[in-house]
């Protein structure tokens, strides 16, 4: 009998939901709780077929995860990479090695300087030679360079001072070391060698400085393992009559880059009539990082591709398994129906053990890919684990398992229970 509460003027109803409803949501838990145990049970019996069946969504999930990671890791390195030069950078080189006919000069620079799209110009030599000190030798790159050079390339001292205006203007013969040549030169020893002399092609200079590792520079150059001097002072004593410099460009911004390069194209064809622009290289950070993030987006999608066709291929081992079990259990299907089990609960009850199966290898394979991203690392082989990449995986075992065991779950819905009772 319903109930009413008086309150005031006005008739409230009780806060509980009318017996009926209460009775059909508990009958619907109960429902829900045997067919969970019944699809527990079926799983349960079956383990080898189980496992191998589960086997393959494992695989194909933790591939997705470390596709992922890898690219995650190859962007990643990228970006650290590139972070070394900054993208509004320009770099303009000899086209080919060797003697150039009407090579790059200082002067080169300050005309770049005339457009209003580049805000420095600097020139750069480099060559190679014999560096020693004390009593340990080694071939290496010495590179001669303006101060501005310094904080374009982001080169930062960790040991001493850098090179300074005073020392371009009176051709001090100083030299700062990258990081990986004062270990080789020191034995790991690396505060001895500040404030000592080594020797660049048989000239003594005093180091003054020791940069911070920067890694690769994002211009093919490796800068740890270089010495850098003083422009003037490598144009005079190191390269002489075969210098033959680079310029270093730095546009106003990253959208002037391509109007820095048309202007500098002009330029070069009007003051180097022996070849012209032609003759020279110019390179924009910028679209080498783009590019190197477009490689390695690339990279990760034909990896990722391989990863969805071993789980297109667990999914159909899956679907087979499932047929299986429908053939073995259809007397079981009759009986359900029998008494009174309709279509969408057997649905159900096949559907819920393929996602079970599908979500159970996801989540080992999340975990298998966890623990195989340490060894990756080990291997000096870039790769970042990512919330992205347990969501991805976790949704393809799970589509895994929704798209290949609905069909046999539909199949043994529809099955006539008089017939699943006559199957032997």
């Amino acid at each position: 009998m319903r109930q009413w509460f008086i309150k005031g003027p006005a008739l409230v109803k009780p806060l509980l939901p009318p017996r009926r409803t209460l009775v059909k949501e508990a009958g619907d838990f109960v429902k829900l709780k045997q067919l969970l145990k019944l699809v527990f049970t079926n799983i349960t019996q079956n383990k080898v077929r189980t496992f191998l069946t589960t086997l393959g969504v494992i695989v194909g999930t933790a591939t997705i995860f470390l596709v992922v990671a890898i690219g995650k890791g190859g962007e990643a390195q990228v970006n650290e990479q590139y972070s070394k030069l900054n993208v509004g950078t320009i770099i303009v080189m000899p086209a080919q090695r060797g003697k150039i006919v009407d090579p790059l000069t200082k002067a080169d620079a300050e005309l770049f300087l005339a457009s209003e799209n580049i805000a420095q110009a600097f020139p750069q030599l480099r060559g190679n030679g014999d560096i020693s000190y004390n009593n340990y030798a080694t071939t290496g790159t010495f590179m001669a360079v303006q101060p501005a050079f310094q904080n374009s390339n982001n080169l930062i001292v960790e040991m001493g001072r850098a090179i300074e205006e005073e020392d371009e203007m009176k051709r001090n013969r100083v030299v700062v070391v990258g990081a990986e040549l004062a270990n080789t030169l020191t034995d790991g020893n690396t505060m001895e060698i500040v404030g000592q002399s080594i020797s660049i092609n048989g000239r003594r200079f005093e180091v003054v400085g020791i940069y911070k590792r920067v890694g690769d520079s994002g211009s093919g150059q490796s800068y740890d393992d270089a010495v850098f001097v003083p422009y003037t002072v490598g144009e005079r004593f190191l390269l002489g009559a075969r210098a033959n410099p680079t310029i270093n460009v730095q546009a106003t911004s990253l959208e002037t880059v391509q109007l820095a390069i048309e202007d500098i194209t002009n330029s070069l064809n009007e003051n180097h009539r022996a070849g012209g622009a032609e003759q020279f290289r110019i390179m924009d950070a910028g679209s080498r990082l783009a590019a190197a993030q477009e490689t390695a987006r690339s990279m990760s999608l034909l990896l990722l591709a391989v990863a969805v066709v071993v789980l297109v291929v667990s999914g159909i081992g899956i679907m087979n398994v499932m047929f299986v079990t429908v053939k073995e259990r259809t007397k079981e299907i009759g009986t359900l129906k029998a008494i009174g089990a309709k279509k969408q609960e057997i649905l159900n009850q096949f559907l819920i053990e393929a996602v079970i199966i599908s979500l159970a290898g996801g989540i080992i394979g999340v975990i298998l890919g966890f623990v195989t991203v340490p060894i990756l690392q080990y291997f000096e082989l870039a790769a970042l684990p990512s919330v992205s990449g347990v969501l991805l995986g976790l949704i393809f075992s799970v589509v895994t398992g929704v798209f290949f065991g609905f069909y046999p779950a539909w199949k043994a819905a529809e099955l006539s229970p008089l017939e699943a009772l006559r199957y032997e």
